[in-house]
């Protein structure tokens, strides 16, 4: 049985998210051909083989640094500990530190379900390239385009004939010139509304809006992609003890903060707790703001022209021959409420819901999937990619924003795509695995390892689907008198017999039809509704032509993985 480390966590400012996906893995991976082996990365960069029930905690601060080693009041990440000193016994406490030079005695094949610059960017890649251990995702090359959303439209301009209006802002003419004239120059060159990002971060993170004239709202946005926050005396001075407390443990933490460590009037400061010791002294003898940067900040802020029209989110796939396919374009429907729809929006809010295909005619849901699948291979992208973008009112496609390793979350976009052609989150993660090998063959590197490796679990898939089509399914029903309820007990129980991978099952919903009581056999993509209320409506409103299309371009992923 191959042994698949579950890379999780690392420095990147998407940690977290990190997190939410190595839990995905361990809990989804098909436990009949894959033994999950989880290899926590913390802020530092090392690798630990954690105890498997601590990727079930909330928060990686709920385990790491342990309690024992948090200063109260704060929560920090490991970068904002002073004493490293026994660091040894706090890693001993979680789990066992690995050099990457073991790695090979510990598993056969890396999941990266790490996000942000070192994971996404070739970093991690690179690593595991250097120790002959094949992982997860696209190559050297195109994750280091992947991570670089600069780099990416001019690319993009030569694949797709992307036409879009954008100016690179840099840091250092940021710092030397006056605003007024570095907003003259934007307004300029590509007009308001704009959009401003860090051009190396994921998640929307670094991600801001200006939808006025207003020098000030310019200002606010630039410092917040790269990750400079002010604090003004008048403010500070009225703050009790919690309030100046809780304005600094937010600046901690990555959804909403620009993390530590951070520099402030010439000085590194790691912990919030110095922080807010120099702040109190700071304000004692200064009338003005405090101006406190993040030590893994930008050295430029990209700036692209608004687009009107229906933002979707496109993944791309391959055959086992490596044939890319196009998922079904997905819009993300944003209440009117969302002014921005940033980390908070993207991930802890309910003002959010996915349309699978999005609201747009046949041909032009055919035209992204062409634009996507185009870029897609000029880019030198494999395996997966899930391509963001936006379809105009005139029908104009505008691409942006490829992303590499996706997230993977049960409720992910990418998850909800591949559910369209019938794959389940175990079966996803299954091709994840396999077409990467296939992937790593091509880099002219342990090409007969890697195919003696991918031959195996070719040989092993096929075994165990095999070993199924013998079985009469476990059937799971949905009672349709509580449907709600049911519903998601049924995905529940549905998933976990997907990760046994051995068992054979269907999800059935009992409907009333003019012959009588038929039971309905769930498709994947309707099970994997977000509610019983969508899964019905699915059923009655039927297939979408896209939907048959992809599933037709998508046939011999489907049967390879299923059958």
């Amino acid at each position: 049985m191959m042994r698949i480390g579950i890379f999780f966590g690392g420095q990147a400012r998407e940690r977290e998210i990190s997190f939410a996906g190595g839990k995905t893995a361990m809990a989804h991976i098909n436990k009949a051909l894959f033994s999950p082996v989880p290899v926590f990365v913390d802020g530092l960069g090392n690798f630990v083989l954690i105890k498997e029930e601590l990727i079930y905690q909330e928060s990686i601060r709920n385990f790491f640094p342990p309690a024992a080693y948090q200063r109260a009041p704060f929560s920090v990440y490991t970068e904002s500990l002073t004493d490293l000193s026994d660091y040894d016994a706090m890693v001993a406490s979680i789990g066992t530190k690995i050099n990457p030079a073991e790695f090979s005695k510990h598993f056969d094949f890396a999941f990266i379900a790490m996000h942000g610059p070192g994971a996404e960017d070739g970093s991690i890649q690179g690593l595991l390239e250097w120790f002959n251990i094949p992982y997860s995702g696209p190559s050297l090359l195109g994750s280091s385009i992947g991570i670089d959303k600069i780099k990416q439209n001019d690319w993009l301009a030569k694949s797709v004939g992307l036409d879009k209006k954008y100016f690179v802002l840099q840091r250092a003419d940021y710092e030397a010139y006056g605003r007024e004239t570095l907003f003259e120059q934007v307004k300029k060159a590509i007009g308001i509304p704009f959009v401003a990002k860090a051009p190396h971060q994921g998640s929307s993170i670094g991600l801001a809006f200006v939808k006025e004239d207003s020098l000030e709202v310019f200002d606010q946005a630039i410092k917040k992609c790269l990750f400079i926050q002010e604090i003004y005396r008048e403010q500070w001075i009225t703050y009790s003890e919690a309030e100046q407390v809780d304005v600094l443990q937010k600046m901690v933490n990555l959804d909403e903060g620009i993390g530590f460590p951070v520099r402030f009037n010439h000085q590194t400061y790691v912990h919030p707790s110095e922080l807010h010791v120099a702040l109190k002294e700071y304000f004692v003898h200064t009338v003005t703001k405090a101006s406190i940067h993040s030590m893994h900040s930008e050295d430029a802020v990209l700036l692209e022209a608004f687009v009107n029209g229906n933002e979707f989110s496109c993944g791309v796939i391959q055959t086992p021959k490596g044939v890319s396919v196009a998922l079904p374009p997905t819009e993300i429907v944003i209440d009117e409420s969302v002014e921005v729809f940033d980390f908070n929006a993207k991930y802890k809010s309910k003002l959010t819901r996915k349309r699978i295909p999005m609201d747009a005619s046949l041909a032009h849901l055919q035209q992204i999937q062409a634009q996507v699948k185009q870029a897609f291979d000029d880019l030198g992208f494999g395996v997966c990619t899930r391509i963001d973008g936006f379809l105009t009112a005139d029908g104009v496609v505008v691409l942006h924003d490829p992303n590499t390793i996706p997230g993977m979350s049960p409720s992910s976009l990418i998850f909800k795509q591949t559910a369209e052609i019938g794959l389940t989150v175990t079966d996803s993660i299954t091709y994840f695995i396999r077409q990467s090998i296939r992937e790593r063959m091509r880099n002219g590197k342990n090409y007969h390892s890697f195919r003696k490796l991918l031959e195996g679990l070719d040989q092993a898939i096929a075994e165990v689907l095999a070993l199924k089509m013998t079985q009469e399914p476990q059937v799971i029903t949905v009672d349709t008198a509580d449907i709600e309820n049911s519903f998601e007990a049924a995905k529940k129980e549905a998933a976990r017999l997907a990760a046994l991978g051995n068992q054979a099952y269907k999800v059935v919903v009992p409907l009333e039809m003019e012959e009588g009581e038929i039971e309905y056999v769930l498709h994947v993509a309707q099970l994997a509704k977000e509610s019983g209320k969508e899964m019905m409506e699915s059923i009655h409103q039927g297939v979408h032509p896209l939907i048959a299309h992809t599933r037709q371009a998508g046939a011999d992923i489907t049967a390879f993985y299923t059958r």
